[in-house]
């Protein structure tokens, strides 16, 4: 008898989209069992105001699928020159779920990104009052710093004191890929929550560089080690409400991650997204917790309520292809050419 899984519908809490005619793919793919997400706003002209938030809205869902209700959550890019005013417009606009904080230079389309984060305290004073999440990419840009330790030092730089400073902010601490992330998560005040990827969860730095650069797992964050890739399962299938889903599925297309002059950053799962995440529940003996942190914990931090219908999972085999349709190109997405051993209940 196959073995299923029924659960609340889940939301994914941080996807890239990209723009243009890529639109297709990547709506179809993230719209396939997730009712809602987080879309993130570094366009390759960043997402800075309402007005540019809305058309961006209507552009995704002019490409959902027939009889689709997938609905994008809308965010905008924090700058130096974001104001007051384009929070309280963005409050006002009931269109905005969150602002974006990008330290400059730190990932894709981050070049204009916020160089000095204490300057815009302000900004999170207003976000507060106006009760509009603050999501960070929490790694710092300093050249200086390992690429491996550019998370944790974000931690000890500024997140501790941000957290802290801010009492009444809402903040997700997103993509988190280290021990000392999680640890900082255990001990965080109740208005901090982390979102967790599918690609940090399966893989470690081992699967990417262990004989030979294999460019569909880069990303950024970068992937760690192997003991942090365990304090991150642990977390994920722990059942604690601080950690949801959040796919940071990015994609790029095969000629711009294989570049002679580099690697694009970012990791293509919205294909495969909940069939990966059920792996890792199953695999680590937590089915019973993935309905939580997939479906129940992410609207309630956002106070927004549970989908109302319903996914099944089961546990069957499929092939995952070589290449996925991006736009007029093509990408490489992960587990590529290789089973997936969980699917949803109508996949072929």
């Amino acid at each position: 008898m196959t073995q299923s899984i029924e659960i609340t519908r889940p939301d994914d809490w941080h996807v890239h989209l990209r723009d243009g005619p890529v639109l297709r793919d990547t709506v179809r793919d993230i719209s396939r069992c997730f009712g809602r997400a987080i879309v993130m706003p570094n366009l390759a002209t960043p997402v800075t105001s309402v007005e540019m938030a809305s058309q961006y809205r209507q552009r995704i869902v002019a490409q959902r699928p027939p009889d689709s209700s997938f609905e994008p959550l809308m965010t905008l890019y924090l700058t130096d020159r974001t104001t007051r005013d384009t929070v309280k417009q963005a409050s006002a606009s009931n269109l905005i779920q969150a602002f974006k904080l990008y330290p400059a230079g730190a990932t894709t389309n981050a070049d204009a990104g916020v160089r000095n984060v204490e300057s815009i305290y302000p900004l999170f004073e207003e976000m507060a009052t106006q009760e509009l999440p603050l999501l960070i990419h929490g790694e710092v840009s300093d050249p200086s710093v390992d690429i491996f330790d550019r998370e944790a030092a974000f931690i000890d730089r500024h997140l501790d004191h941000l957290a802290n400073s801010f009492p009444e902010l809402k903040i997700v601490f997103e993509h988190i890929s280290t021990t000392q992330a999680v640890e900082f998560m255990e001990s965080s005040p109740t208005n901090v929550a982390a979102t967790i990827t599918i690609h940090h969860l399966l893989y470690n730095r081992n699967h990417m560089l262990a004989g030979g650069m294999k460019s569909p797992y880069y990303c950024m964050p970068i992937l760690k080690g192997s003991a942090d890739q365990q304090a991150l399962i642990k977390a994920a299938t722990s059942g604690s409400s601080k950690y949801f889903l959040g796919t940071d599925s990015a994609p790029h297309a095969q000629s711009a991650k294989e570049h002679s002059g580099g690697c694009a950053a970012g990791a293509y799962t919205a294909h495969a997204a909940m069939e990966l995440y059920t792996e890792v529940f199953d695999a680590a003996g937590a089915l019973d917790k993935l309905e939580g942190f997939a479906s129940h914990f992410g609207p309630s931090f956002y106070g927004l309520p549970r989908n109302r219908d319903t996914i099944t999972l089961e546990k069957k085999s499929w092939l995952v292809s070589d290449r996925l349709s991006f736009g007029d190109q093509q990408l490489v997405p992960i587990r590529s050419g290789q089973e997936i051993h969980w699917s949803m209940s109508d996949q072929p």
